[in-house]
């Protein structure tokens, strides 16, 4: 391991702490709830419990994509008492103890998502119908989640989302079977919007390049809302599309358009090439209407940063979850993920890595893999330990709350992962939202155990 990933350690492979024989009749004796008492899709007969992880493999996420499998293969490991255990041992009103779920070993299948809804879908229908998966998981687009989360409430299996920020996977589409740990559009406009007032002013003019999909029609809006409300002008929002890889035509009306901010509401590879470029037609090196032009990247990551090199420094954004985070339960992760893989987890493994063990846990609690009982169990769950503070899983819709983290471009790394600076945590009080405002109203509707 490299000078940069010592400070990950080298674990050992001790195995996770194991239970009595007694404890492991208990945990197999299932728990009879009114609500689960019924058959359900998929219900595991044999010694194994079957998990569907639908990721990016190629496509302009497929970066996020693999460090998502890497963290779902991970948890996996710490469920079935492999490796350190990670963030069992840090999670509140945590009842696993890493010997499986309910008495079986946990098993997975993948698919490939290609960032494409209709593909998502058939991998996610597949894993369902052949592979016999009781909850799928993944993906790194708001669309496919959608797509996907739907698919799963029509089958009547859990979907646990991976990264979707739309407001929309929690809004206007949440669906009962559905949950999100991701934050989303309106907590990023809400935690951001008070750094660009601060560092920017009130009197600035934005343009905007999106994305044309769910997520960067949610996420330009969220930022309107926000920067609007504190005086900024908006001159121009252009939809470009998915996987574009050139974004030189969408770039040059921006330098004539009397805009000194250009918005990026672009993720992954899209958001790589187009700061990219923007950055060669020397946007940042411009002067407009008396300012510094600046530019903004409202969703980060890691893996991002990393593939924009250079050019990232000094810019703000907010994002899920960092590396550099110092509470015990992130720490726990990074030295687990690092002694796995050789260098630190992105907020797209982290996500997913806590997906699986929260859905994990609401398993051990309810006794039962019936998702009526998995959905009780979740619904006003709260917990901490898992690197975002305090956090809950709000009944009425599924979202979960938690504080957000504001960040910059990193200027002096101290290393090549020391990408992006926290400048502010900005706390849950600040972003949080009624379920039924305008913007995020939707109906849950029922359970589904889909038999």
């Amino acid at each position: 391991m490299s000078t940069d990933n010592e400070k990950f350690g080298t674990l050992s492979r001790r195995g996770f702490m194991k239970a009595s024989a007694a404890t492991a009749a208990a945990v197999a004796a299932p728990t009879i709830l009114t609500s689960t008492a019924h058959a359900y899709v998929n219900e595991p007969k044999g010694g194994t419990v079957t998990l569907g992880f639908n990721v990016p493999q190629t496509g302009a996420y497929a970066d996020e994509g693999a460090d998502e499998l890497r963290a779902y293969k991970l948890a996996v490991k710490h469920l079935n008492g492999e490796g350190d255990g990670g963030m069992l041992n840090t999670m509140t009103n945590c009842v696993l103890k890493g010997n499986g779920v309910n008495g079986k070993k946990v098993a997975y299948v993948t698919g490939d998502t290609q960032t494409k809804s209709d593909a998502a879908r058939a991998s996610a229908k597949r894993m369902i119908e052949k592979d016999g998966a009781v909850m799928i998981t993944g993906g790194s687009s708001s669309g496919v989640a959608i797509a996907v989360q739907g698919l799963c409430q029509e089958a009547g299996v859990i979907f646990m989302a991976g990264l979707t920020h739309s407001n929309d996977t929690t809004g206007k589409d949440r669906k009962k079977n559905g949950f999100r740990h991701f934050f989303n559009t309106e907590m990023s406009g809400a935690a951001l919007a008070p750094i660009l007032k601060k560092e920017f002013g009130t009197d600035r003019t934005a343009y905007h390049l999106t994305a044309d999909y769910s997520w960067g029609w949610s996420q330009e809006g969220s930022i309107k809302k926000y920067t609007e409300s504190m005086g900024w002008k908006t001159a121009a929002a252009v939809r470009t599309p998915l996987g574009a890889g050139d974004f030189s035509q969408y770039i040059t009306p921006v330098l004539n358009s009397g805009a000194d901010v250009l918005v990026l509401n672009h993720y992954g590879k899209d958001m790589v090439n187009s700061l990219t470029q923007a950055v060669q037609f020397g946007l940042r090196d411009k002067q407009v209407n008396g300012k510094d032009f600046q530019i903004v990247v409202p969703l980060f990551s890691r893996l991002m940063a990393q593939g924009a090199g250079e050019n990232i420094k000094g810019i703000y954004g907010s994002t899920n979850w960092n590396w550099s985070l110092t509470d015990e339960g992130s720490k726990a992760f990074v030295k687990s993920f690092g002694a796995e893989y050789g260098f630190p987890p992105s907020q797209a493994a982290h996500t997913c890595y806590v997906q699986t063990l929260l859905y994990a846990n609401a398993c051990q609690m309810a006794g039962t893999f019936n998702p009526c009982g998995v959905i009780d169990a979740l619904e006003g769950f709260k917990f901490d330990g898992m690197g975002n503070g305090p956090t809950e899983y709000r009944a009425a819709d599924h979202q979960c709350f938690k504080d957000v983290l504001v960040v910059k471009g990193n200027e002096n790394p101290s290393s090549q992962f020391d990408l992006l600076k926290i400048v502010e945590v900005t706390p849950r009080a600040q972003v949080e939202y009624a379920p039924d405002m305008a913007d995020v109203a939707g109906e849950l509707g029922a359970c589904n155990p889909g038999a």
